[in-house]
């Protein structure tokens, strides 16, 4: 795919952040995005990367009323000496390409994609902070702009990357974080969309997420739709518990996100000789362990906070604490060799790090 570069103008350039240490999340974008456009018949073509810049839609443009709309999100990180590496970036768009088979949405060529990617991101690499705990958001999304009005796949599609200059996702950094588990409301039922990255999932997620945070919760932990007893997902990530000697998560059955991060985990803890178990738990069993003790750890994970550790959870009307509120052993170490791998810092057994520039 021949990919055109316009770049943005000297006297057009933002002005980059100063202070590193108050980058935030989501509100900080690059100079540059791409963009390519989809047919029916024509395929995909028109890709550019071009100045950033606002999107014209019709007001009937299809992803505005049927909800065809897909993203994902990963990372770009400045290492030792000032090397840039992407974490995995196959996987964020073969994962896009199923999200698109689900919503009736075009593939496209993830090769292609990629290389668009690192051409964008070395285009805006002065963007990629260096300090601790920093990195280039990539936000790789996917709409439905057919001009039409009556339920069906749209014809016509706009695919684009923005880049975000990012500190830590939660503004306590890598904290325990408290979680409210929701018997009210569920994320999503079997046979459903739960397994893609949808706009839709997180639109619904929004309710009980107010309640939780109301309450003074960080985030909502889903239970299963049909027996509302799994649980499932906490927020817009995968959960981890620690129980006894083996590190449980839920199993990939169509009603959540395949993680990156989430296999991530399970492989690095595999390799580190730690005992994981992908299977269905109860929340029953959960409360249980705590009265126990058995329950020694829970985190989430996902690529904006990559391990986020779990100090307290909320289940009707009772707190329990998790490892006396405070970050396990476990997830501190998940957390610490995974960052080492994103940055360069350390070998990749694995490798899922890919250096774009030295």
């Amino acid at each position: 795919m021949e990919i055109k570069i316009i770049q943005a103008p000297p006297q057009k350039m933002k002005t980059k952040p100063a202070d590193e240490s108050n980058l935030g999340f989501g509100k900080i974008f690059t100079d540059h995005m791409f963009t390519m456009t989809y047919k029916e018949g024509q395929g995909w073509h028109n890709a550019v990367i071009e100045p950033y810049r606002q999107l014209q839609l019709d007001p009937t443009a299809m992803c505005l009323h049927y909800a065809q709309e897909i993203f994902e999100g990963l990372k770009a990180y400045r290492g030792k000496d000032g090397a840039i590496f992407l974490f995995r970036p196959t996987e964020n768009f073969k994962r896009m390409n199923a999200s698109a088979d689900r919503l009736c949405m075009p593939n496209f060529d993830e090769n292609a994609v990629l290389d668009a990617l690192k051409k964008l991101v070395l285009l805006d690499r002065d963007w990629i902070p260096s300090g601790a705990g920093t990195s280039l958001y990539i936000r790789p999304t996917m709409i439905a702009t057919e001009a039409a009005l009556g339920v069906h796949p749209a014809n016509e599609y706009l695919f684009f990357i923005v880049l975000c200059a990012v500190g830590a996702y939660y503004p306590q950094g890598f904290a325990p974080t408290k979680i409210y588990v929701s018997e009210e409301h569920v994320r999503a039922a079997a046979g459903g969309t739960g397994h893609t990255k949808a706009g839709g999932n997180y639109a619904a997620s929004l309710y009980a997420m107010r309640i939780a945070t109301n309450m003074g919760y960080t985030q909502v932990l889903w239970l299963d739709a049909k027996e509302n007893k799994y649980v499932e997902e906490v927020g817009t990530s995968n959960i981890f518990f620690l129980i006894g000697d083996e590190l449980i998560t839920p199993p990939l059955a169509g009603t959540i996100l395949p993680g990156v991060t989430r296999n991530s985990v399970i492989k690095l803890a595999s390799h580190l000789g730690m005992k994981v178990v992908e299977r269905a738990l109860s929340i029953d069993e959960v409360i249980e362990a705590a009265h126990k003790g058995t329950l020694k750890e829970a985190f989430a994970s996902g690529t904006a906070a990559i391990v986020s550790p779990v100090g307290q959870i909320y289940f009707r009307k009772k707190e329990y604490l998790i490892n006396n509120g405070k970050t396990g052993p476990v997830a501190e170490k998940l957390y610490n060799e995974i960052l080492q791998i994103q940055y360069g810092l350390k070998e990749d057994p694995f490798n899922w790090r890919v250096k774009i520039s030295d």
